[in-house]
């Protein structure tokens, strides 16, 4: 029986979907957690550090959401602070200056919109992060694990190539709070995440989204080192390029969305 999008919607949420760590943790060695964005403080809710991808040394960096309920408190939900994307800015600069690719694991509702979040800057740091990946001369990967929500999302995804898991979304706005806007009720939901387009399926389709990722096996060994070996292929195929040739291919991959052609009146 076909899902649907809002089907989808749930799924990516579920409670045992692994976490940014589960993949860190099981497809990479010898992890070293890097701390804070050396202005303010640091947030739980980003992890990230150095680690090895047979032997590869790359940088790892993934939006946390935890797993029990006391981990979900600490971790804020996966909700980043301005200071958990200055942090992923500061390790995306130094895997730059050592030439080492950049693994982002994707899973977040959105940026937190608290009061001391605004104050400090959330969506000057999100544009920051950007614009600075735009011209990041490094390989960049992105890989959509669960929700893909709004600039607290894309500010990891401006890549090279974006990954999504089959039951992964990716959107503006929640299904939520798109209904609330358009229709003044939350409970159309479902109506909402049909109009936003937001599976992996749609990613695709549109060429936002370049690969769509099986979940059979999800969480299993065999699952984690079958994705290692095809993030250790993709990151080898990009360390292969020039700089000039990385940067102007990420940059003809963001240029041409939202592309159409344009129908002459004649042929209407």
């Amino acid at each position: 029986m076909s899902s649907t999008a809002y089907d989808k919607v749930k799924l990516a949420r579920a409670n045992n979907r692994p976490t940014s760590l589960s993949y860190i943790n099981n497809m990479f060695s010898e992890f070293f957690e890097l701390h804070g964005d050396r202005a303010y403080a640091d947030d739980p809710a980003i992890v990230g550090g150095v680690a090895l991808l047979y032997g590869m040394p790359v940088t790892v960096i993934g939006i946390e959401k935890g797993r029990s309920a006391k981990e979900r408190v600490h971790r804020n939900f996966g909700a980043s602070n301005p200071e958990g994307y200055r942090k992923a800015l500061r390790l995306m600069r130094q895997a730059e200056k050592y030439h080492r690719p950049v693994i982002c694991f994707v899973d977040t509702s959105g940026a937190f919109c608290g009061i001391g979040a605004e104050e400090r800057g959330q969506g000057q740091a999100i544009a920051h992060n950007l614009m600075v990946l735009s011209d990041l001369k490094t390989p960049v990967l992105s890989i959509l694990i669960g929700e893909g929500g709004s600039g607290g999302a894309l500010a990891l995804c401006v890549a090279d190539e974006v990954w999504m898991l089959e039951n992964s979304i990716y959107s503006v706005i929640s299904p939520e709070g798109c209904a609330s806007i358009l229709w003044k009720d939350s409970g159309r939901a479902a109506d909402a995440a049909e109009c936003l387009k937001l599976t992996a399926q749609d990613a695709f389709h549109f060429g936002i989204a370049d690969k769509i990722l099986p979940e059979s096996g999800l969480g299993s060994v065999a699952y984690y080192r079958h994705l290692s070996k095809q993030i250790y292929q993709k990151l080898g195929n990009l360390l292969s390029l020039t700089t000039e040739d990385l940067i102007e291919k990420r940059y003809q991959r963001f240029r041409k969305f939202g592309a159409f052609d344009l129908v002459n009146e004649e042929d209407l």
